[in-house]
């Protein structure tokens, strides 16, 4: 077996993170945890959020009666919540820790996301320095991008 070979085995190693593990990594709570789990977890450098979108979210009575659709600000905060379970989970310190928003560029909303679909959130790390982290997102539904941006986090104690 070729060494590239072995390298792309050790790299696609999956791990996942369970709504347990999400709600002890991150501070957020109803209404605003946005990530149900995250898959496919390759240290900090890769992980897909899951968010199963459902019409009894408070967001759905008011964005829009009748048309129910999941705002794209909420998208963005789910990327980021994604993120932010991979950089935590990347720290050695076992002293509670909060992330907090850098930036935000380049975002872009394709298509409406409604009750019923799943989001995926697929964040990839595009730099790291010391406690910063900037990630790329594209969040998806059935395999078709709905949403991306370019976040950037910083870990801080609580």
């Amino acid at each position: 077996m070729s060494e590239s070979v072995v390298m792309d085995e050790m790299v696609s190693t999956l791990e996942a993170a369970d709504i347990a593990t999400v709600m002890q990594r991150l501070p957020h709570r109803y209404p605003f945890l946005l990530v149900d789990r995250v898959i496919n977890i390759r240290g900090d450098e890769y992980g897909c959020g899951i968010k199963n979108v459902t019409i009894n979210e408070p967001q759905f009575q008011g964005h829009f009666p009748g048309n129910p659709i999941f705002p794209g600000v909420l998208m963005i905060e789910g990327m980021a919540q994604t993120a932010g379970v991979l950089c935590i989970g990347a720290t050695t310190s076992e002293q509670p820790k909060s992330v907090f928003f850098l930036t935000i560029d380049n975002a872009k909303f394709r298509k409406p996301v409604r009750p019923g679909d799943q989001l995926e959130y697929h964040m990839t790390r595009t730099a790291r320095r010391k406690n910063m982290w900037w990630y790329r997102g594209v969040a998806k539904v059935a395999g078709n991008v709905v949403a991306e941006a370019d976040l950037g986090a910083m870990i801080s104690d609580r």
